[in-house]
């Protein structure tokens, strides 16, 4: 195949669902239930910590936080999906294809980011309860979250920027429903291991130390916890970080199928449906893991249910 440069692109296809052409109204049906869904749970968690002055707390207004996230995640591939499931149009422009794989790993960054954080704040409060106020103070907070931005901005730049210099073979269909890098990697006529170094390079530096401080801050919670004689008090303890622990599983355990592997191990099928499990299972499951059994949150559903 003769390679083109990217400027001759003005459209990429996407292959989406293709492949399952009796069942487009169906999904798309599905999609826009599972979006809304995400989007008015995610909502409610956030119109809950603004209006409640109890849940006031760093532990909440991080998770309010972590709902802005995964609602912008979702919204950067879900209505594009929607879009080509109703409309049968494939079609994505080079540039805005490029916008979506950036905002998708920014947002699956400051995730990232943002869980390590949250796993500190449960270390701080479980290991250092009479320092928690000085140590989690509201302008903490707002500096971690700061970092978090920055980091998560920053972070996709240099994949955005080497992808987009690559030149394309003549065929430009992507084999998945958004533009990621491993089916854009595909599409390359010329070596792209250097592209894939520095994504393991990145993915390492910010993967691995966000994993090790959580991993870091968990070790340092179930001593704290296994030291309390109490039976009541340790499941106490245990509860407050029960369902954070639960969020990281499923969140490591789905980026690291998604993204941890070769180019030469790449399935389009198994990206699709990993790829699936990141974008609509953790978005939708951390409203409910984290308000499921939550006191706080069943007080202000309480005074909802009362007007």
């Amino acid at each position: 195949m003769t390679s083109e440069n990217n400027s001759n692109y003005i459209e990429l296809t996407m292959q989406g669902f293709s492949d399952l052409p009796e069942l487009q109204f169906p999904l798309f049906v599905t999609f826009l239930f599972i979006y809304l869904t995400i989007v008015f749970s995610n909502l409610t968690i956030i119109a809950s910590v603004v209006l409640y002055t109890h849940l006031h707390k760093p532990m909440y207004i991080f998770l309010c936080n972590l709902s802005v996230i995964d609602i912008s995640l979702t919204s950067s591939i879900l209505p594009k999906l929607l879009d080509m499931l109703f409309t049968q149009c494939k079609t994505i422009s080079f540039a805005g294809c490029f916008i979506q794989m950036y905002f998708f790993m920014v947002f699956a960054c400051s995730e990232l980011l943002l869980l390590s954080v949250m796993a500190y704040d449960r270390y701080v409060a479980i290991c250092h309860p009479l320092h928690y106020s000085l140590l989690m103070s509201s302008k903490m907070c707002a500096y971690l979250i700061l970092g978090d931005v920055i980091g998560s901005l920053l972070d996709p730049v240099l994949h955005t920027v080497l992808i987009s210099k690559l030149s394309f073979c003549s065929s430009h269909h992507i084999g998945h429903f958004f533009c990621n890098i491993s089916a854009l990697l595909k599409l390359s006529c010329i070596d792209t291991s250097y592209i894939e170094m520095w994504t393991y390079i990145l993915a390492i530096v910010v993967g691995m130390s966000s994993l090790t401080l959580t991993l870091a801050s968990y070790f340092f919670i179930i001593s704290n916890i296994l030291n309390i004689k109490s039976k009541t008090g340790r499941h106490k303890a245990f509860s407050t970080c029960a369902s954070h622990m639960t969020c990281v599983f499923i969140f490591y355990g789905t980026i690291i199928c998604l993204h941890m592997k070769p180019r030469s191990m790449y399935s389009p099928g198994q990206d699709k449906f990993f790829s699936l499990l990141y974008v609509i299972l953790i978005p939708i499951l951390n409203p409910l893991i984290y308000t499921l059994k939550n006191k706080e949150f069943s007080k202000v559903f309480k005074q909802i249910k009362h007007y």
